[in-house]
């Protein structure tokens, strides 16, 4: 069997941050397995321009597959950099992979499982306690708040995920609650999985008032997380209108040095699987 290449996938986005986080985090991995391992977006990232880049312009995973192909490769690794079963992964990914398979038959694709794992009602532990050693770095008091915050999602498998890790980390800080919030959710009851969203914790019994500590479940900076994003935006509301007279941001996941451990463990349990 040959050595794969592996594709550390993202979803994509046009801020730069982004593309440049996943490149490192491929960097790390390539560096812990002795692999080739190349940073490679879903969508959207093809599109930022390369003197954002340092002069690399970045590349989406039909295009990388179709490069690769040509040159005489065949076999690949995806490697998910997503904490659930989103449907990027579950439904375009594969999607992408068979329409190249109808073009080059000796095309072989494994797709590594997310980060959560296997069973999204017990997600992996490392999640929550990546999120708790950022917390505890904010040195907590007692009668804090946490919140854990997703983007939102319209896949029920999805906020499973994030409704157990935040179970997991109310555990791990040894907190009554840490309440999970949604940053957007589709308009409509079948998404109401998605509540409370963050801009309404306001609403929620006795949790507005006094400090709030706000668990990022988000792994790369972009048009939604990090400095300057909606979550940020939405936060500097809620401290105006009263809601809470602070509010403390985790970093990001892709931030922490255990995602690595995540990602070589789903890398390596991929390969030891049998096409």
């Amino acid at each position: 069997m040959t050595t794969p290449i592996v594709f550390l996938v993202d979803n994509g986005s046009l801020r730069p941050q982004a593309t440049i986080g996943l490149r490192c985090l491929a960097e790390g991995l390539a560096g812990r397995t002795g692999l080739r391992v190349e940073a490679v977006s879903l969508l959207h990232s093809h599109k930022i321009a390369a003197d954002k880049l340092n002069g690399v312009p970045a590349t989406i995973v039909k295009r990388r597959l179709r490069e690769c192909l040509a040159a005489g490769h065949h076999e690949f690794v995806c490697l998910p950099l997503f904490l659930g079963p989103s449907l990027a992964i579950a439904d375009y990914l594969p999607e992408v992979v068979d329409e190249l398979s109808g073009e080059y038959p000796e095309l072989k694709v494994r797709i590594a499982s997310v980060l959560a794992g296997e069973d999204f009602d017990a997600p992996d532990p490392r999640l929550a306690q990546m999120l708790a050693d950022q917390i505890r770095a904010l040195r907590p008091s007692p009668s804090m708040k946490v919140a854990l915050v997703d983007h939102g999602t319209p896949i029920i498998e999805v906020n499973r995920v994030r409704n157990a890790v935040a179970r997991q980390l109310s555990s791990e800080l040894d907190l009554p609650l840490v309440l999970p919030c949604s940053m957007e959710r589709r308009e409509g009851g079948a998404y109401a999985f998605n509540d409370p969203l963050l801009e309404r914790l306001g609403s929620v019994e006795d949790f507005a008032g006094g400090r709030l500590i706000l668990a990022m479940f988000f792994l790369l900076p972009g048009r939604h997380a990090g400095e300057g994003g909606d979550v940020a935006e939405i936060c500097e509301g809620l401290i105006a209108e009263g809601t809470f007279e602070q509010i403390q941001n985790t970093p990001l996941l892709g931030e922490h040095p255990m995602l690595l451990e995540i990602l070589e463990d789903r890398l390596r349990e991929v390969i030891s699987r049998k096409i």
